[in-house]
C-alpha cells in the first residue's frame, strides 16, 4: 500500500521544511496557519495559460460566493468541473489552488469553476458544504454564463475539497438535484476518526500529521456529534448507492490513505463505478507540486484525472 520511503523529490521537500524549521499547522493559530499555507503554496509566478479566467460572485445561502471560471481554448459548450480547494476547511482559497485548476482545465478540456467557500471556524460545518452545493446548482442552472454543458457537470477537490466534493455528491443524490456526472476525490478527508493504521505513520515522512487533522476537524465542527453526519464524514453514509462515478486518488504517505481506500471499496460494493489511483511513494498535497520538473507524478496524476473526466463526459 506504500513504498518503504517517500519519492526522493518528495523526501527532499520534507527535509527542506525540517531544516527551515517550518512549523506544523496544528501548532499555530488560525491566522498563522492561513499565512503559512499561503506562503508554502503560493501561485506560480508564471501561471499556465488557459483560454480565459474570470472572477465573479454568485448569490449564496449567506451572501456572495466568489468563484473563478477557467475556460479552455476551443468552442463551447464545455463540460464543467466544479472544484473545491484544500486547506482543512480553514485555510487555502481560490488563489492557492490556481495552478491545479489551470492544469485540469487544459488537460481535461473542460471549464473549471473554483469555489471560494466560507471557512471555519468563522463558518463551521455545514457552511462550506452549503456553499459548494449552491455553486454546483448555480453552474447547472446558469451553464451559459460559464460556457458549460449542464448535462456534463462534475464535482471535485483535494483534501478538504475532496471531502466537500463527496458531500455535495451525496447531497445532490439525496435532494435529487442537480445531476452530478462525476466526482473526483484527491486524497480526501472522509471520516471524523483518527484510528486507522495510516494515522500511525512516521510523522517525519508526512506533510500532514494526525495532530494536524485533529486541529482542522476541531475548527470545522461545532460539536463532536456533527462528525457522525455523512455530509461531514461521507464515509459514514449508510448507503452509497446512486452516487455518481468516481475517481479516488490516495497516497502511501498520508494519514488519510485508509479513508480513501475504504471509500473506494464501499463505492464499488454499492455498484458505483470507481477508479482508485494509488501512489505508494507520494505524500498528501503532491498534486500541488506541479512546478517541480523532477516530480513527474503530479503531472501524470493530472493527466489521469483528466482522462477519467473525459471518458465520463463522453459517455
Amino acid at each position: 500500500m506504500r513504498a518503504t520511503v517517500p519519492h526522493p523529490n518528495v523526501n527532499a521537500v520534507l527535509e527542506e521544511r525540517k531544516d527551515a524549521g517550518i512549523p506544523r499547522f496544528s501548532t499555530l493559530s488560525v491566522d498563522g496557519a492561513r499565512k503559512l499555507l499561503a506562503e508554502l503554496w503560493a501561485p506560480p509566478k508564471n501561471p499556465e495559460p488557459v483560454g480565459s479566467v474570470r472572477d465573479i460572485t454568485i448569490d449564496g445561502p449567506a451572501g456572495g460566493i466568489p468563484i473563478r471560471i477557467y475556460t479552455p481554448d476551443g468552442s463551447a459548450p464545455f463540460p464543467v468541473l466544479v472544484y473545491a480547494h484544500g486547506g482543512g476547511w480553514v485555510m487555502g482559497g481560490i488563489d492557492v489552488d490556481d495552478g491545479i485548476c489551470r492544469a485540469l482545465t487544459n488537460a481535461a478540456r473542460c471549464v473549471v469553476v473554483s469555489v471560494g467557500y466560507r471557512h471555519a471556524p468563522e463558518h463551521p460545518f455545514p457552511a462550506p458544504v452549503e456553499d459548494c452545493y449552491c455553486a454546483t446548482k448555480w453552474v447547472v442552472e446558469h451553464s451559459g454564463v460559464v460556457h458549460g454543458d449542464p448535462d456534463r457537470v462534475a464535482i471535485g477537490g483535494e483534501s478538504a475539497g475532496g471531502n466537500l466534493a463527496a458531500a455535495v455528491a451525496q447531497v445532490a443524490r439525496d435532494c435529487a438535484e442537480p445531476d452530478v456526472a462525476y466526482q473526483v476525490l484527491v486524497t480526501p478527508i472522509l471520516d471524523y476518526s483518527f484510528d486507522t493504521p495510516s494515522y500511525e505513520e512516521d510523522p517525519e515522512q508526512l506533510v500532514i500529521t494526525k495532530a494536524d487533522e485533529e486541529w482542522v476537524w476541531d475548527h470545522y465542527l461545532e460539536s463532536d456529534l456533527d462528525g457522525n453526519n455523512p455530509y461531514a464524514s461521507p464515509l459514514r453514509a449508510r448507503d452509497l448507492r446512486g452516487l455518481p462515478p468516481a475517481t479516488i486518488v490516495t497516497c502511501g504517505f498520508d494519514v488519510l490513505r485508509d479513508e480513501g481506500v475504504e471509500y473506494a471499496k464501499r463505492l464499488d460494493e454499492a455498484t458505483v463505478d470507481v477508479t482508485h489511483r494509488h501512489h505508494d511513494d507520494l505524500v498528501h498535497g503532491f498534486l500541488g507540486m506541479l512546478d517541480d520538473p523532477e516530480l513527474r507524478q503530479a503531472r501524470e496524476a493530472i493527466a489521469e484525472i483528466a482522462s477519467d473526466l473525459q471518458q465520463s463526459f463522453s459517455g
